[in-house]
């Protein structure tokens, strides 16, 4: 089996394919063979369903920098990479039926992402950015069954949501939640604590990591230059990555968000789905002065 998969990587690589099947392969551990040297940089679609993965290689986007179209469905992927914001050109993201709890953030900055599958997972949020780009027009999170919560850039989007939004304690769970009526919601990890329309002030962490990044990044300066010694680790990958931008201002936001709910009924998804799930779209605001002004449908 294993030189019958070096053999078909091989071939692909000497031919310049543009399509790469590996359904079916019974696959623990990405290949090996598509990593090496300078990987397959003709490669556009890489079909990989129905295997045993379960995680990505960090170096993917280095190897196949021209992926338009990525197929992993039903393997057992509990993490995908950073690296993956990577794939400038990658079109199509199918992730549907893994053990997938978290999306990182990188995967709401893939500007030329038009579908994304996450469906039949173990979400319980999705990334505050998800939807920003305009090129993004179809997600599917069906059947995540504890994901109540839908940032609000998705509202005008092709949504699947059915079958999430089951009932669960609060207390079971390890994330801050936010509450509006009967609906409650749980925030991204990275959100260490919530605003109200009467928090006028930041947090002092805060205001310092929003200062930060625009001092360094108003001019062309690589933020790489700020070591572990000035600043913790997990605050400096946090300053290249924020947790999001305001929904309505575009602000960068990190660890302290307004959070602010709409019930699907609002919304003009709410037709598709009655009856079929309970969940809310979420703006993440960056002030109270965002929080008060912004409204889901104008």
């Amino acid at each position: 089996m294993a030189s019958e998969l070096c053999k078909t990587i091989s071939v692909a690589r000497l031919e310049k394919h543009k399509n790469l099947f590996l359904n079916y392969r019974n696959l623990h551990h990405f290949p090996l063979e598509l990593l090496k040297d300078e990987g397959l940089q003709h490669l556009e679609r890489l079909y990989m369903k129905r295997n045993s993965l379960t995680t990505l290689p960090e170096n993917l986007a280095q190897k196949l920098p021209n992926l338009v179209e990525l197929y992993l469905h039903s393997n057992n992927i509990v993490v995908v990479p950073e690296a993956i914001g990577s794939l400038v050109k990658l079109q199509c993201l199918d992730l549907s039926d893994n053990a997938l709890e978290i999306v990182c953030p990188e995967i709401g900055r893939l500007r030329a992402l038009r579908h994304l599958r996450l469906a039949n997972n173990q979400l319980q949020f999705l990334p505050p950015d998800l939807g920003r780009s305009r090129e993004l027009q179809y997600v599917y999170v069906d059947n995540n069954v504890h994901l109540k919560g839908l940032p609000s850039y998705l509202y005008n989007k092709v949504i699947g949501c059915s079958g999430c939004g089951v009932t669960i304690q609060v207390s079971e769970m390890k994330l801050l939640s936010f509450s509006s009526g009967q609906l409650t919601v749980f925030l991204p990890a990275e959100v260490k604590a919530i605003g109200t329309e009467d928090d006028h002030v930041l947090p002092l962490q805060e205001l310092a990591m929003r200062s930060l990044y625009h001092t360094y990044h108003r001019v062309p300066k690589d933020l790489n230059f700020l070591s572990p010694i000035s600043l913790p680790r997990s605050l400096l990958e946090l300053l290249h990555c924020p947790l999001g931008h305001c929904h309505r201002c575009s602000e960068p936001m990190f660890t302290f968000v307004y959070p602010k709910l709409f019930p699907l009924r609002e919304t003009p998804m709410a037709g598709l789905h009655q009856g079929r799930t309970t969940v809310g779209f979420v703006a993440y605001c960056c002030s109270t002065q965002c929080l008060q002004t912004f409204d889901l449908l104008s």
